[in-house]
């Protein structure tokens, strides 16, 4: 267990070591004990987190303005269009200012090519820890859930096989963020993962290619697959959901013809039926239902979900616990 994490931002999942990432969910599973016997931690009485969205949110509010109350302290709305970010604040003074009013800053802004950038820049100028609710790039709370989910269901994660996979959505042209860091993370901690997406709705090459070393180095593996079909047969956890044609798409018009190409790439109960005996379902929600997932899948006995949200509220609380101190 490391105990340096005062004063750390949390960016993206590459940015901690391994151990750090393992001392925040041993924190989350004390914490989710915590909780269900009733007994209060409140770690962080009298601290105020910032919270900034440029983007709209429900489990993301909601569970660390949840967390930040059960750790005993405040989290402070901010949406940026009602407020003078909206008309001139710069991440310069957003970082400086909410810096000295708050004890830490969590920002969500998913503007494509902005969003890291604009995350960055604020931490550089904060004296608090800056924590990333979800850029472009990285969801790294939203994949922490993931991974302990993962791990209460099957112990160990090393050796076991996930299905990240691409799935049609007609709603809107989803970040890639979630694909990104659940395959950088997956891979760190030896799982097998399988990256199943139609040619258009490839990653970040240099992104990918840290997701293979880091494959290389846990004795995981990476695996590149444009068959839906293929990459569900006989795996652990299928993870399928929707994101956008980023990197080749010129607007969300170009962007929604393209994914029209492949509304076949839905989980339904007879592909589900083909992974493993004891698979799980996940998906970081909201879904589109019986677009990306039928109703079948996503309520039945192999659904995760609820368990997957509920579990970002403990291991966001372990890493404000343990940097906002």
């Amino acid at each position: 267990m490391q105990t340096n994490l005062r004063g750390r931002d949390l960016i993206g999942t590459q940015d901690w070591t391994k151990e750090e990432l393992e001392t925040a969910l041993e924190v989350a599973a004390e914490l989710k004990r915590d909780r269900a016997l009733g007994r209060p931690h409140p770690y962080l009485r009298d601290r105020v987190l910032a919270m900034l969205f440029f983007f709209s949110s429900t489990r993301t509010r909601a569970s660390f303005e949840a967390g930040m109350a059960q750790l005993g302290g405040h989290a402070q709305f901010i949406e940026s269009r009602t407020t003078q970010i909206a008309h001139g604040d710069t991440a310069k003074e957003i970082g400086e200012i909410l810096g000295r009013y708050n004890d830490g800053i969590a920002i969500r802004n998913v503007d494509w090519g902005v969003g890291n950038r604009y995350i960055n820049d604020v931490a550089a100028a904060s004296r608090v820890p800056v924590l990333n609710m979800q850029c472009e790039y990285f969801h790294p709370f939203q994949v922490l859930a993931d991974l302990f989910t993962i791990q209460e269901k099957f112990g160990d994660p090393r050796g076991r096989t996930i299905t990240v996979s691409w799935a049609y959505a007609s709603s809107y042209q989803k970040p890639m963020s979630v694909p990104i860091d659940l395959t950088l993370l997956t891979t760190r901690f030896g799982m097998n993962v399988r990256l199943v997406h139609p040619p258009e709705f490839r990653l970040p090459a240099d992104l990918v290619e840290q997701a293979k070393e880091n494959a290389r180095r846990s004795g995981g593996s990476l695996e590149l697959m444009d068959d839906f079909d293929a990459g569900i047969r006989g795996t652990d956890v299928v993870y399928a959901k929707s994101w956008g044609p980023l990197l080749v798409a010129k607007d969300d018009a170009e962007g929604a013809a393209i994914s029209g190409r492949y509304t076949d790439w839905i989980t339904d109960g007879r592909r589900m039926a083909t992974a493993a005996e004891d698979a799980i379902f996940m998906h970081p929600l909201p879904a589109d239902r019986n677009v990306e997932v039928t109703d079948e899948v996503i309520d039945g006995p192999h659904s995760v979900v609820y368990d997957e949200a509920e579990n970002r509220l403990h291991v966001q609380k372990a890493v404000m616990a343990l940097t906002m101190r």
